[in-house]
């Protein structure tokens, strides 16, 4: 049996002009004006002409990436019933969870633009209120960052496996970490995040998120969704709308997601514009998977190929 999963990149995965093959695409421009109107942000220009430090503002990177996912995704699967037809599984790393949701038909694009823009405001504002932000530790073993980032009053707001944590706090704390770094850590490396996200920082956030339940319609996902608060398969679109929001200011289990992978046999992992960093997590902790990152247009063969060779319907 093959199994193909989709996932979706979260926040810092963006880069300046990563947008810009995208546009040479049937319709890609319309549809970026028409969620741009939505969210009342010029996605075309953030995505192709802005700079790094435009594109690191949490309200502009995060509607910026879900718009990039939802491109890319429509380029492989005409709707969320061709993809629970081909795909076992979908998931989003912190943001992307509104990408796979979307994916999966629990919201509509609209929706999950509109979510997305609010998610991106409200983050915005919480981490305005103190200067905040967010590293990942590469190597060493969790029994001993865990302690550490405690003693440093850290929190370990990604558990993203094959090795990697990232922590988030005050900016006094992320320097304290620099500068002593857990035993058998080999490096302590900045995000490109404006707030120290999934902590007890961002709980303003989901407060204003909460307000926006009652507007936004949540379907049943079509396909497996697998989520970040402990990588289990969630059944029911109310409860991945309660997920969502209340994930803002808990911890990413990511190491949770791709252990669900594992065990529902995955085969292959595609994962959607921006692409790069949950395939080079999976490269080291599911060997033997197949990976493709959906970068740019050039990889939309192969991301069909590889469909076709994995997909739940593939003999």
């Amino acid at each position: 049996m093959r199994v193909l999963v989709l996932v979706a990149p979260g926040q810092g995965a963006q880069s300046p002009g990563f947008l810009t093959p995208w546009l040479d695409l049937p319709g890609v421009t319309e549809r970026l004006a028409e969620w741009s109107a939505v969210v009342d942000l010029d996605l075309v220009h953030y995505g192709t002409k802005a700079d790094a430090e435009e594109i690191r503002d949490t309200a502009v990177a995060q509607p910026l990436l879900v718009a990039a996912g939802l491109l890319t995704a429509r380029q492989l699967f005409a709707s969320p019933a061709e993809l629970a037809r081909r795909a076992g599984a979908v998931a989003g790393h912190s943001v992307g969870e509104i990408t796979a949701a979307a994916a999966a038909g629990v919201l509509s694009e609209h929706s999950a633009m509109a979510l997305v823009r609010k998610r991106g405001l409200a983050m915005a504002e919480a981490a305005a209120v103190t200067e905040t932000g967010m590293a990942a530790l590469l190597g060493g073993e969790p029994d001993a960052v865990l302690p550490h980032l405690e003693k440093l009053g850290l929190t370990p707001a990604n558990v993203n496996g094959a090795g990697q944590i990232v922590a988030a706090g005050t900016a006094e704390q992320l320097a304290a970490l620099a500068e002593d770094k857990p035993e058998g850590t080999r490096k302590v490396v900045p995000l490109k995040v404006a707030g120290a996200f999934h902590t007890h920082h961002m709980a303003p956030a989901v407060a204003t998120l909460e307000a926006l339940v009652p507007t936004l319609d949540a379907s049943d996902p079509e396909t497996r969704y697998v989520s970040n608060k402990d990588g289990r398969s969630v059944a029911t679109g109310v409860e991945i709308l309660e997920r969502l929001i209340n994930q803002v200011s808990n911890p990413v289990r990511w190491d949770l997601c791709m252990e669900t992978f594992k065990d529902l046999g995955v085969t292959a992992i595609i994962e959607l514009c921006p692409a790069g960093t949950l395939v080079g997590l999976a490269k080291r902790a599911l060997p033997g998977v197949k990976t493709l990152a959906l970068k740019t247009p050039d990889h939309l063969d192969a991301a069909r190929e590889l469909i076709a060779e994995h997909s739940a319907t593939a003999e």
